[in-house]
Formats: C-alpha cells, sequence, structure tokens
C-alpha cells in the first residue's frame, strides 16, 4: 500500500468514524478534541488485542521467540492505547478549586507515559535481539505465519496513518506518540517477517541482527516522541506562528503603539493563558484606552480561544525632545546587534540631570553578558551630547522565541 493510499483511507475512515461518534465538529471545542482521543484511544486497544492474539498464533506454529516477543510488543500497545484513552478522559475534567487552570496537561503526561513504554520495549527487543545473536536458533514458518505478519504490518502502517492523521487534526502531542509507536512495530515486524522468510529458506539466522536494527529504531522513536512530550511540561517556548498572530491582533488596534513582555501560558490544549504590554499614548483618554484594550482581549479570546490579561504602558508620543532622545538610543542598541530592542522608553528630567528609562530586551545566550549591554548603553547615553543624561536599564528576557 502506498503513503498515499494510506493518508486516502485514513481520511475516509476518520471522516466515517468521526461522523458516527462525534456529532460536534469544531475542533477549538475541547470536549470534541477529547472525543477524538477516546476514538482513537478505544480502536487502538481494538486492533493491537486482534494483533496481540493473531501473532500468539503464528509464534506457536512457527516456534518462533521473535514472534511471541512482538506479539506481547502489541499487548502492551494496547496498554499504551489504553492510557491514551484514559489521559484523554482526565485531561477534560472541569477546572476545580485545586486546579483553577483545568487538566489538560494530563495529555502531556499520558503522551509521555507511551514514550517512555516505547523506550522500555526498545531496551527489552534490543536485550532478547543480543541474546539471539549469542544462542541462534532456527526459525520455521508456513504460508499462515507469513499471511498473518504481513497483515500485521498492514495493520500497524494503517494505525500509524490513523494517528498520526488525528495527532494533526487536534495537534495533540499524545496522538503523535502513538502514530510513531505504530511506526516502530511496524518496522519491528517487518525485520521479524524478513527474518523468518530467511530463515525458513536459507540457514543463515540473522533473527538477532535484525532485531538490533529495530530496536535502535524503537529507541529513536520513543526518545523523539518523549522529547514532544515532555517539552511542553517543562514550559516550552509557544509556535512562532502563534505569536505572529498575537502581535497582528494587538497591533491591528491604532490605539497600540507596540507591544512587549508577552507570556505565553500554556496548560493544556485549549487552555492557554496570555499576558502582555501594549503601549499607549499616555496623552489619550484614559477610559477609551482602557475600553480598546478590553476589546483587544476580547478579540484575543474569540479567534484564538486563549484567556488574556493586558496591562497598559502609557508612552510619551507627541515631544519631539522625547522622540529624538529615543531614535538616539534605539540607533546606539542597534549598534551593538540589530536583533536588541527597548520599550517603556521615558525621561525624567532633573535639574542637574536627566533620566532616561528604559528596558532593554536580550534573548538568552546572547554573546554579550547583560552587564556588558547595560555598561554600554550607560556609556553611550553619558557622552550624548551635553553629558547630562543618565541611563535607568532594566534588562529583559523573552518568554517567546527570538533569533539570537
Amino acid at each position: 500500500m502506498s503513503v498515499s493510499g494510506l493518508r486516502k483511507g485514513n481520511n475516509i475512515v476518520i471522516s466515517l468514524l468521526s461522523k458516527i461518534f462525534i456529532r460536534q465538529q469544531d475542533l477549538t471545542d475541547p470536549a470534541v478534541r477529547r472525543s477524538y482521543g477516546v476514538l482513537c484511544g478505544a480502536v487502538g486497544i481494538l486492533l493491537n488485542l486482534v494483533l496481540f492474539t493473531g501473532k500468539c498464533c503464528a509464534g506457536l506454529l512457527a516456534q518462533s521467540v521473535a514472534i511471541l516477543a512482538d506479539a506481547v510488543n502489541n499487548l502492551s500497545d494496547a496498554g499504551s492505547s489504553l492510557i491514551t484513552l484514559i489521559g484523554f478522559k482526565l485531561a477534560g475534567q472541569a477546572p476545580d478549586r485545586d486546579h483553577p487552570f483545568g487538566h489538560g496537561r494530563i495529555e502531556y503526561i499520558s503522551g509521555m507515559i507511551v514514550s517512555l513504554l516505547i523506550i522500555l520495549m526498545g531496551v527489552e527487543l534490543l536485550k532478547s535481539s543480543v541474546d539471539k545473536i549469542l544462542h541462534p536458533a532456527p526459525v520455521t514458518g508456513g504460508p499462515l505465519v507469513l499471511a498473518i505478519l504481513a497483515a500485521s504490518i498492514a495493520v500497524k502502517l494503517y494505525m500509524y496513518a490513523y494517528n498520526r492523521g488525528v495527532g494533526k487534526k487536534i495537534d495533540s502531542a499524545a496522538m503523535r506518540a502513538t502514530a510513531a509507536d505504530s511506526l516502530s512495530d511496524a518496522v519491528a515486524t517487518s525485520a521479524v517477517l524478513g527474518a523468518t522468510v530467511i530463515g525458513q529458506y536459507t540457514d543463515l539466522m540473522i533473527d538477532g541482527w535484525c532485531g538490533i536494527l529495530v530496536a535502535g529504531f524503537v529507541l529513536y522513536s520513543g526518545l523523539s516522541a518523549a522529547k514532544e512530550t515532555i517539552s511542553p511540561l517543562l514550559g516550552q517556548a509557544p509556535e512562532p506562528e502563534f505569536v505572529e498572530q498575537i502581535e497582528q491582533i494587538v497591533m491591528a488596534h491604532e490605539e497600540v503603539q507596540g507591544m512587549h513582555d508577552l507570556v505565553v501560558h500554556n496548560y493544556g490544549p485549549g487552555r492557554i493563558m496570555i499576558s502582555l504590554h501594549a503601549e499607549v499614548p499616555a496623552s489619550g483618554d484614559i477610559l477609551a484606552l482602557h475600553d480598546a484594550v478590553d476589546n483587544i482581549e476580547s478579540e484575543l479570546r474569540a479567534r484564538l480561544q486563549c484567556d488574556a490579561v493586558i496591562h497598559m504602558d502609557p508612552v510619551v508620543t507627541d515631544d519631539p525632545e522625547v522622540n529624538a532622545l529615543k531614535a538616539q538610543v534605539q540607533a546606539a542598541v542597534r549598534a551593538i546587534d540589530p536583533v536588541l530592542s527597548i520599550h517603556d522608553f521615558r525621561v525624567v528630567a532633573g535639574p542637574t540631570h536627566t533620566n532616561l528609562i528604559f528596558d532593554v530586551l536580550l534573548p538568552y545566550r546572547f554573546r554579550l553578558s547583560d552587564g556588558e549591554v547595560v555598561q554600554r548603553l550607560r556609556t553611550f547615553v553619558e557622552d550624548m551630547e551635553g553629558h547630562r543624561y543618565f541611563a535607568v536599564i532594566q534588562v529583559d528576557h523573552s518568554y517567546v522565541a527570538m533569533e539570537a
């Protein structure tokens, strides 16, 4: 079966099953995501139990430890599907007093457990493969055994396509981890099938060597899936596309002169909170500006399905002297590195000197330390014409991805 054929069949089955079991198709609704996860988990349990039964029969007929081990692997996959199903059910629980942001991160935890099971199976397969190399034994198999193994590969490839398609559809790391597990199983069974065929018609006993190659693939898949599920739990930066959408929505309002200090709090799919600072004209009407900010928060909630909290930063925009000083400092910052930027620029004049107060935004692992950047800017400000300026600088680090 070709990849395009798999995708086409996958789309047909997804469409058919979702129409039967999922009436609502709004993917922004957490209940719909949960329904897709539960449906995939149930299908995975059923198919893996069928494969376990078939491979047990094939392993006994062929007297093959490798096939029996592959059958046990499918039984563990049924357990993984059960974990995915339970994870989606628990993740859909409503917020409560102890968890006001909901339980959405349970989906990530279930995906991590599946990843750990993949790694465990890879380790066990590696151990059994080494033992098979040290103690080789012939493998026998008839047409029925080969047919069962071939059917198993086809089913696992279908499960890979199905889980990958749904994982992409609902943007689920847990489903993508399950898809990786199905693909590694298909490769493992392919190696078992190849070794069985070679063992049937030649004197070569390569079960162990094929097993080592498969174990390496399984371990790689498990580690990749673990990274994808652990990263959100550790607080990974939001996707650049999501940040760009936020910026477009906020900056589309003429009242906003700039935005900074964006923080995205991810409590699981469909449970995202964001906070940011919006620069507004200091000369504007405070009530009108507050109303504009409320409208922006409502628009973010409606378009991106996230709760937003916006802090207003008043900035002077109509003072030529302030604008000229800000332009000089911005040029100095860009001279250090174009990736740097400043915000919250204020000028506080005094009888002996004038304070230029601003924040400078640095990427993580920048080539200069925070102190070095601050010292360079302070020196520049103190050397400005008149020698009466003093810099008060706050160093910020972005909570979203920046180019370094």
